[in-house]
């Protein structure tokens, strides 16, 4: 199969038969072998209903329904999984992403051998204020922490080969740092391609300004996980000694200080009267908690297990 169009949705009834005739439109006329996997996150709605009507009249069409909102990294983690094309495009169902960018998108991946590219929406129609400005400064934290140089990490229109999807887990709310996760992965054949960013036709945006307080508690998570994941002993463990050492040290200071003051008759006041003893017992015992920190995270990650992120009710076609 060539193609694999996963999109994950969320209460979008009214788009969803104009964006499956507008994808099928394209498919056709590009001669794709492809198949659709619409992902509804516990949509309140009709959307579930569409989707198997859609799926009764074309094979290509494959759903999966969640019994309840479990977010979009969730329902990209499930359709990854189902999803067999070569090339494995994911889009919003909200029509704001263009089908018509598809074909170029699979040639890049298909005959430029790129491992994944990420759409830039490089003019778009959303408030200014509320979305475009806060986007550009967590584009920009994004570029700086993860040494990626995309202009749009969360454009929902991405394109990737078949296994950069069967190699990342996309866990938590970490559909926004996709390409961060493939070059975690191993994978660095990364690029962008500017798309067509559309006004939203029909409905409400799911997210509103907290999403980028979010983001960029996410940056610091997958960035922490990408320097230190596997060895968290790495950090806690060196800021813990590094902070029991200074601490012991000026313990140290504070005590041959005193023994020496003694020893010379000179007057000095009680060493549990010194302020920065007490600063440096604090120091020894925080570098302490770090160290017991890390070495609890080695534990933890030696016996942990995977546990079941999300609960599917049906399946069609699949």
């Amino acid at each position: 199969m060539q193609l694999s169009i996963v999109i994950p949705l969320l209460n979008e009834e009214k788009s969803l038969p104009e964006l499956y005739n507008w994808i099928v439109k394209v498919m056709q006329s590009n001669s794709f072998f492809y198949e659709i996997i619409f992902i509804d996150d516990g949509s309140s709605d009709n959307s579930w209903q569409i989707i198997e009507q859609l799926a009764k009249e074309n094979q290509a069409v494959k759903g999966i329904h969640f019994r309840k909102n479990y977010g979009k990294s969730q329902a990209l983690h499930a359709g990854f999984k189902i999803a067999e094309g070569d090339v494995v495009i994911t889009m919003d169902a909200d029509l704001q992403d263009s089908p018509e960018e598809i074909p170029e998108l699979f040639h890049l991946i298909k005959d430029k051998n790129y491992d994944l590219i990420s759409g830039w929406k490089k003019k778009r129609y959303d408030s200014v204020l509320m979305k475009n400005l806060p986007s550009k400064l967590f584009n920009a934290a994004a570029r700086k922490t993860s040494g990626l140089k995309l202009h749009d990490f969360n454009c929902g229109l991405k394109a990737y080969k078949n296994a950069v999807v069967k190699d990342i887990d996309v866990y938590g709310e970490m559909h926004r740092y996709i390409p961060v996760l493939a070059k975690n992965a191993g994978y660095h054949n990364i690029n962008e391609k500017v798309v067509q960013h559309q006004a939203r036709k029909y409905g409400n945006t799911k997210f509103g300004a907290e999403r980028f307080i979010f983001g960029f508690l996410d940056l610091i998570t997958i960035w922490f996980f990408s320097r230190f994941g596997k060895r968290p002993m790495h950090l806690f463990g060196s800021l813990g000694v590094l902070m029991f050492l200074v601490g012991f040290v000026s313990a140290a200071w504070i005590g041959i200080s005193k023994l020496y003051k003694l020893w010379n008759h000179i007057p000095d006041i009680l060493v549990t009267d010194n302020p920065w003893f007490f600063i440096a017992l604090t120091v020894m015992i925080l570098g302490t908690l770090l160290f017991l920190a890390g070495f609890l995270g080695e534990l933890i990650l030696r016996t942990q297990k995977n546990p079941e992120r999300y609960k599917i009710s049906k399946m069609l076609n699949s």
